[in-house]
């Protein structure tokens, strides 16, 4: 297993793995919590493990001026390809960073989002609060800092299995199993990922990571959120922000704002 998950191999498969994702209606979430919570009109954002751009071109061509954070390099390249061919009002830029240390130099933005659960990644209580409080740094007072997270009842109720997912490709197909190791006492969830990349009717690359994810609780959130300068203002299952969330809900979407 590779140490640093999303490395070169799982970056170029990434957006084929995602493709039937709706970057478009998790766009539309942001967009409506930015009308509907936000003191000032949302200009700026911060997108926070940004990945292949998904998140952040879309959000570029509805005309915000979106900054893409991310580790990967792999993943930036992507996302700088496709900031390349943006058409609309709005810019998209790229730069390398951890979302635990990352300084843009004193620059603020109106929002911030971080979704795909990349908050999941930060495994300890101090990532967790470095992460937030980096975020509260970037962004302007009383700014809207938006994220998604797997729900801890959920994951207890419904624990992760072994999930099979093929993609076809230009050259044949990229197979992917994924397996979760649950650890209850460090709230984290371990996926093992097997990335096959298959052409000819032979694997042609083989790619093997490991995933450590921690799933939140409410009040945990509300704890960590609020030592790091943010007030929790809402917590919505993923799949319909209004609706909240019960003990099968896997993911949630988590609003709070800058204080």
């Amino acid at each position: 297993m590779t140490a640093t998950p999303f490395g070169t191999g799982y970056a170029r498969a990434y957006d084929a793995l995602y493709e039937a994702k709706d970057y478009g209606a998790e766009c539309d979430v942001l967009e409506r919590v930015f009308r509907e919570r936000s003191p000032v009109p949302v200009r700026s954002v911060l997108d926070l493990g940004c990945g292949t751009g998904g998140h952040a071109v879309r959000l570029a061509q509805r005309g915000y001026a979106v900054t893409g954070i991310d580790r990967s390099p792999g993943m930036l390249e992507a996302a700088r390809a496709k900031a390349s061919e943006l058409a609309g009002s709005g810019s998209a830029t790229f730069a390398q960073g951890d979302v635990r240390s990352f300084d843009l130099g004193g620059q603020t933005f109106d929002a911030a989002a971080m979704l795909f659960a990349v908050l999941g990644y930060q495994i300890t209580n101090e990532d967790v609060l470095s992460t937030l409080k980096a975020v509260r740094r970037h962004l302007n007072p009383g700014g809207l800092f938006v994220f998604d997270v797997w729900y801890g009842p959920g994951v207890l109720t419904d624990p992760p299995g072994e999930r099979i997912k093929e993609v076809p490709t230009a050259e044949g197909s990229i197979l992917r199993v994924a397996r979760g190791d649950l650890d209850v006492g460090r709230h984290t969830c371990t996926v093992s990922y097997d990335l096959l990349h298959i052409a000819g009717g032979r694997v042609v690359e083989r790619t093997r990571e490991a995933h450590p994810m921690r799933y939140f609780f409410p009040r945990e959130l509300e704890l960590f959120l609020s030592v790091s300068g943010f007030r929790l203002e809402r917590i919505g299952c993923f799949e319909d922000i209004d609706r909240d969330p019960g003990a099968r809900t896997w993911n949630i979407w988590v609003v709070a704002r800058a204080v």
